[in-house]
């Protein structure tokens, strides 16, 4: 699940995914997004690099490490590099995202300290065999309906002087300068609109859910744990794009443009189609100007000895 402003984008961020039914926006695929998921891990692997040695210096020597929502395991095999002396367990609630979890364990020689559980995080980290010394939850949590709850749990799953690392938040990507010269100069910033719409239905149409003020530092210090760090990262890959970021960029525009459709204008419509044409000069597929600068947040709080 690893997915906030594309999933592992879109999410905003993850939240591009296209719902079961027109209406039912608590239901995402996660298994259907699985290429999505590990292309945008992967793009980002630089920012999470970056996050992993902050983390580095402020747990060194970790023994067990969790990944709560860990998606496809992108994120749990570089953290995994990083304490090359940790055990590190992959949870989620998709088996086949665990299964190429572990076949990516496998390939990159760590599959000897990796495991996975399955664990729906509303019900907290399953069969995780011993407390966490490092409990990552990268855009996950926001997929749970009772996010004090589930921080709770991620708290008793805590060793004592264990940290947990919480990705959520930060800033939505961006793509394309804001007048790109057809359609209505501004697109980027409408369509955020409208996804802000989507979360919030997303969200209070979630099992139990639960209203909450993002005061992420607040939530931890009330599931029992004490803030002690935030820092922000940047994904920042300008003009003119590579191969592999200008395919993710058309992924995630084309997550956004069938999920939101019911909610855009029909000229921003229009001018996304055309944003994805292959054979439009205009298109992201030719286009020069295209770009990708997002920012993600890292929440660090440690349970009291």
């Amino acid at each position: 699940m690893a997915h906030d402003h594309d999933h592992e984008n879109t999410h905003r961020h993850d939240h591009a995914s296209t719902p079961r039914h027109a209406h039912d926006h608590s239901y995402m695929d996660f298994a259907d997004m699985v290429p999505m998921l590990e292309q945008e891990a992967e793009l980002f692997s630089p920012l999470y690099t970056e996050a992993a040695a902050w983390l580095r210096e402020q747990r060194p020597a970790p023994g067990l490490i969790v990944d709560a929502g860990s998606g496809p395991g992108v994120i749990s095999c570089l953290l995994a590099d990083a304490f090359p002396a940790a055990r590190v367990v992959a949870v989620d609630g998709v088996e086949t995202l665990l299964e190429r979890a572990r076949a990516r364990a496998g390939r990159l020689g760590v599959g000897d300290r990796f495991s996975t559980v399955r664990a729906d995080l509303a019900d907290g980290l399953g069969d995780v065999e011993y407390p966490a010394d490092l409990l990552w939850a990268s855009r996950s949590l926001h997929h749970v309906g009772d996010q004090g709850a589930a921080l709770a749990g991620f708290a008793r799953a805590l060793a004592p002087g264990g940290i947990l690392a919480l990705l959520e938040g930060g800033l939505p990507p961006r793509y394309l300068p804001r007048d790109i010269g057809i359609g209505r100069p501004g697109l980027q910033s409408r369509i955020d609109v409208v996804h802000d719409e989507f979360f919030d239905r997303m969200r209070t149409e979630l099992p139990g859910a639960v209203a909450e003020t993002e005061d992420w530092p607040a939530l931890l210090a009330a599931a029992g744990l004490r803030h002690t760090a935030t820092r922000t990262f940047l994904v920042d890959l300008p003009a003119p794009l590579s191969d592999e970021a200008r395919a993710f960029v058309v992924t995630a525009l084309t997550r956004l443009r069938d999920t939101l459709a019911e909610g855009l204008d029909p000229d921003d419509r229009a001018t996304l189609d055309r944003l994805l044409d292959p054979e439009d000069k205009a298109s992201v597929h030719q286009r020069p100007d295209a770009f990708l600068l997002t920012a993600h947040t890292v929440y660090v709080a440690e349970k009291p000895e």
